[in-house]
């Protein structure tokens, strides 16, 4: 793939100028100068200044000719986000629509979700959710990640290959869907070589080797058809050129139909773009009287356009030497579409003086449809998410019915499928299904131009088998949907009978712990509307009766244990009160080795701030639930949890001299930093003993070295000859105890 140079604001000032009037070009230069203000001083990753990348994708959009205020966006999408400029700014600068296109590319950072995919998921989610507002969103995005993609070098391999996948899974196709191929093509190529950069590479190598060969027989293709369209005498603009294949698509062929390099003859294909419909259907039959056409490879997308609005017609002949030769004929307007996709719709179209003329196809188109019927369907992010990829992103089949309307569906998907996505009561009164004339059955896989006629009844109603039998989640859903409003009753009677099941084996009685109250607080917590709606969920099995129990009871359940923890400290206080004033000890040991003062198996704990060891004098305290906490007489919590009053007890060592236990301390040496200093801590803590958990070191401005260390001791007295040792070492300045 060719280096894209970067451009310059002025190189985008140049292009918009090119079809914007002067005040959209102004407004266009005061985006750009509010951009450097908030990036001042800001680098990327490659040490470039970071103003650089929103120039860029303002650059992307204004080669899409997009209108004045997605341009603005472009320049301004990073602001909110990465300085301190909000969105309320840029509203109150730049107006509502480009503050509403900023606010949708920008990530949800604010809220923190339990893992990266989680949140990752819900970024995504917002931004489909905006984009079915407005398109423009998207296409900003789009532009944003293309740049990215492009300068993608200077970050971590593993982090590389992350960004592609998400590329690849979720902006490609959406690229696609929105018709926009000028940019799926580079953001697959892109992705093809940082996830899998050996077949990348190999493809690029083996497209130079025979590079002359084959651009020398396409020439010798193209003259072929320009002869033929030339006696057509088309009187309007014909345009004829080769077209290269992208390595992502000549990978995937590869990859899916198991063919080597050498059988992909299909390399280069040919384009021919002329003024009307007829025109390429004149092409066509040109084309097809000078050479034999290949059976099932002809396909006619202007009769039938994609749903991203492509139209073309597609057919490969036996061409020049007996090789496949594929060639696609177009309108210029077609072409457009083609190339820039709906960006083509929200392009700047008047000229300089009556500004821009915006159509609302977005609102028609099926992929924005398909994400607003997915947020209303769907109130779980991660089962939204899955629903994009599998129904809106993958490959489609296209379908008739028996009246010649075209239902477009995922591969894979069969007759209850393309039922539910004509309507939901179809499918709910499916009785079967034909296919071409014939019965099928419904797990039958529909193909590209099958006649599906859905055979119904009004006595039909869904089988709980279905959910085996389709593959959208849109019907998935629907199929669901129905169970749960047919079945309501009976799911909310069962639903409240595992509820209450699950409340007695955990020790309680339901009627007296399950108020209608607190049933409306937990069911609202689980964001369902009401009580009956949770335990009909229960029922039905979408939430555990486990879940919601474990709500109900979390209050008494945590006031039981108050009570629980309280009563223990209060015993141990007791206790070890009536020992002090009889002056007597009870030594019972713990498992650290530590004794309580007239308590015997009680949990003791060796804090992690001081680390104490045998030898250490040392004082506990006790805890909430968790027994005594010890710690070194010289721990600043202990003298905290003295001064507020916490209860303090007495605490010592079973044998101070130590024993077979090995006890974790941390201790931190500090010197002149020298070659070979850390080899030498490591030989001298390993000469005196076999444990060191960890090590590390780090050196300040004042070439001062900072090793610290974790090792493991039997007792105070083993400590403190490491500690000698490392003190005898040259340039060691200090050797001392760690206190977090």
């Amino acid at each position: 793939m060719s280096k894209i140079p970067n451009l310059t604001h002025e190189d985008v000032r140049d292009i918009c100028a090119s079809y914007m009037n002067e005040e959209h070009v102004a407004l266009v230069e005061k985006a750009y100068r509010f951009a450097m203000i908030c990036h001042k001083d800001q680098r990327r990753k490659s040490g470039e200044l970071y103003i650089i990348h929103p120039i860029q994708v303002a650059g992307i959009l204004a080669n899409l000719h997009m209108d004045p205020e997605t341009v603005c966006a472009g320049y301004m999408h990073d602001i909110v986000e990465d300085t301190g400029a909000t969105l309320s700014d840029i509203e109150t600068i730049f107006g509502s629509t480009i503050a509403m296109i900023i606010d949708g590319d920008t990530k949800i950072s604010k809220i923190h979700y339990k893992s990266d995919r989680e949140q990752m998921a819900e970024t995504h989610r917002k931004l489909l959710l905006a984009m079915s507002q407005d398109i423009r969103v998207m296409i900003v995005k789009l532009a944003d990640r293309l740049h990215n993609m492009r300068t993608l070098d200077f970050l971590r391999p593993e982090k590389q290959a992350r960004i592609s996948r998400e590329t690849l899974q979720i902006y490609a196709p959406i690229a696609d869907r929105l018709g926009i191929s000028t940019m799926k093509w580079e953001l697959e190529d892109l992705s093809l070589r940082y996830i899998d950069p050996d077949q990348y590479f190999t493809i690029v190598k083996l497209m130079n080797s025979r590079r002359d060969q084959r651009l020398d027989y396409i020439d010798k293709a193209i003259q072929d058809v320009k002869q033929a369209v030339a006696e057509l005498e088309l009187t309007g603009n014909v345009e004829i050129y080769g077209r290269p294949k992208h390595i992502y698509s000549i990978y995937r062929k590869m990859v899916n139909k198991h063919k080597q390099f050498s059988e992909i003859y299909d390399l280069l294909a040919i384009r021919v773009v002329v003024d009307t419909i007829p025109d390429c259907y004149a092409v066509l039959g040109a084309i097809h009287t000078n050479w034999k056409p290949m059976p099932g490879r002809f396909k006619d997308y202007i009769a039938m356009p994609k749903t991203n609005g492509y139209q073309s017609l597609h057919t490969t002949v036996i061409g020049p030497d007996g090789q496949p030769l594929e060639i696609q004929i177009r309108t210029h307007e077609m072409h457009e579409v083609a190339e820039f996709g709906v960006a083509a719709h929200w392009a700047y179209k008047e000229g300089k003086t009556n500004g821009v003329q915006q159509t609302k196809d977005s609102q028609k188109l099926n992929v924005v449809k398909e994400i607003l019927e997915l947020r209303n369907e769907t109130q779980d992010t991660d089962d939204f998410m899955s629903g994009i990829q599998s129904d809106v992103f993958a490959d489609k089949v296209y379908a008739f019915t028996p009246k010649g309307d075209v239902i477009e569906m995922p591969v894979g998907a069969g007759p209850l499928d393309m039922a539910y996505l004509i309507h939901t009561e179809v499918g709910n009164k499916t009785t079967g299904a034909k296919v071409n004339g014939r019965i099928v059955p419904l797990d039958y896989d529909i193909k590209n131009g099958d006649i599906v006629d859905i055979i119904t009844s009004n006595n039909s109603h869904p089988s709980h088998d279905w959910l085996d039998l389709v593959s959208t989640r849109r019907a998935k859903n629907k199929i669901r949907q129905y169970f749960r409003m047919h079945d309501r009753e009976q799911n909310i009677e069962t639903g409240r009978r595992l509820v209450d099941q699950q409340i007695r084996e955990a020790g309680y009685e339901p009627a007296a712990l399950v108020t209608d109250e607190l049933a409306q607080q937990v069911a609202t917590k689980l964001h369902y509307n009401n009580a009956e709606e949770m335990f009909a969920a229960v029922g039905f099995g979408d939430i555990s009766a486990m879940s919601v129990r474990n709500r109900l009871t979390e209050t008494v359940r945590r006031e039981e244990k108050q009570r629980e923890a309280e009563a223990q400290a209060q015993a141990i206080l007791e206790n070890h009160e009536t020992l002090a004033n009889e002056h007597q000890q009870l030594p019972k040991s713990s498992g650290d080795g530590i004794i309580v003062e007239g308590v015997d198996n009680l949990l003791t704990r060796l804090s992690h701030c001081c680390k104490p060891i045998p030898g250490d004098e040392i004082l506990g305290y006790i805890t909430m639930g968790r027994g005594v906490s010890v710690h070194r007489i010289d721990c600043p919590n202990i003298k905290h949890a003295e001064q507020t009053g916490q209860r303090i007890v007495t605490v010592y060592w079973e044998n101070p001299q130590g024993d077979t236990q090995i006890y974790d301390t941390d201790i931190e040496v500090r010197g002149d930093n020298r070659s070979g200093l850390v080899n030498e801590v490591l030989r001298s803590i390993n000469s005196h003993t076999r444990y060191l958990t960890s090590i590390n070191g780090k050196i300040n401005s004042n070439n001062i070295a900072t090793i610290n260390a974790t090792v493991g001791v039997r007792s105070i007295g083993q400590l403190n000859i490491i500690m000698k040792a490392l003190s005898g070492l040259t340039n060691v300045d200090s050797v001392r105890r760690v206190i977090h």
